[in-house]
């Protein structure tokens, strides 16, 4: 049996895991799905008060996993989806994990690839400099474009109604523009070529619109100082919906092979 740590991106909470956590239970393991700080009410319960997700920052975000992931009697495997691709490679980066997998990942710092896709899925949060300040949500309309492309309108609403929270606009702008224009370190570097960290799989959607493959490829390419593993999956046709829209399983089914086979 093996730990599984499922880290949840920005617009969600650990509900957004909930079809993986039995699937992956049923196959002998441990799975954690640990919410950041603050996040452990219900979806409905965030969208009435927002305040706690306005003022989250990425520092005491990842202090909070780290601290879960340290008091577990193993190192475990971490799966992040989103956002929680971004803090899984700073987690790894403390030398936390045995292996990784981001899926449709966020950025780390330095990573400049800006997809037109991308820019239009961000655009009703950057186009307004006051949302660094607020919690952000999508529209039904702008979470069909920028999360569940692939499916049918009617479906994409439905996972709109049951998963979709606000997310913190300090946290979007930091991987969307700051982390590339303020001098020195922010809070997504990374140190590239560190060769002591896990094994790491990137897996991209084909069809993702707001982290495109271009931009998992980018941030999987800067690793390669690292003499540790570093590698790129593509799955053809799959939105950035993709750890829930049909046929994740295959998706969750590469993403625990490849960490098994190759975690230290």
């Amino acid at each position: 049996m093996s730990t599984i740590v499922l880290i949840h991106g920005l617009w969600m909470t650990p509900r957004s895991w909930e079809a993986w956590v039995p699937y992956l239970e049923a196959k002998g393991h441990r799975v954690l799905t640990p919410a950041y700080p603050g996040f452990e009410v219900e979806v409905e319960a965030l969208r009435e008060n927002t305040d706690v997700i306005a003022n989250l920052t990425v520092p005491e975000t990842v202090d909070h996993l780290a601290g879960v992931i340290a008091a577990l009697d193993e190192p475990p495997i971490l799966i992040g989806h989103s956002f929680g691709g971004t803090l899984t490679q700073l987690l790894l980066a403390r030398g936390l994990g045995s292996a990784a997998v981001v899926i449709d990942s966020a950025p780390t710092e330095g990573v400049h690839v800006t997809p037109l896709s991308q820019v239009r899925s961000l655009f009703p949060t950057l186009s307004n400099p006051a949302t660094y300040h607020r919690a952000v949500g999508f529209t039904p309309e702008q979470f069909h474009y920028a999360f569940a492309n692939t499916l049918p309108r009617e479906e994409s609403d439905r996972a709109f109604e049951r998963y979709a929270i606000p997310a913190p606009g300090n946290w979007i702008w930091a991987y969307g523009l700051l982390a590339n224009l303020k001098p020195g370190h922010q809070e997504t570097w990374v140190d590239y070529s560190n060769d002591d960290r896990a094994p790491l799989l990137f897996i991209g959607g084909g069809s993702d619109h707001i982290m495109p493959p271009s931009v998992n490829k980018s941030n999987a390419k800067h690793y390669e100082k690292s003499s540790a593993l570093t590698e790129y999956h593509e799955f053809e046709g799959r939105s950035h919906w993709t750890c829930a829209e049909p046929g994740w399983e295959a998706v969750a089914d590469h993403a625990l092979d490849w960490a098994l086979k190759h975690r230290r």
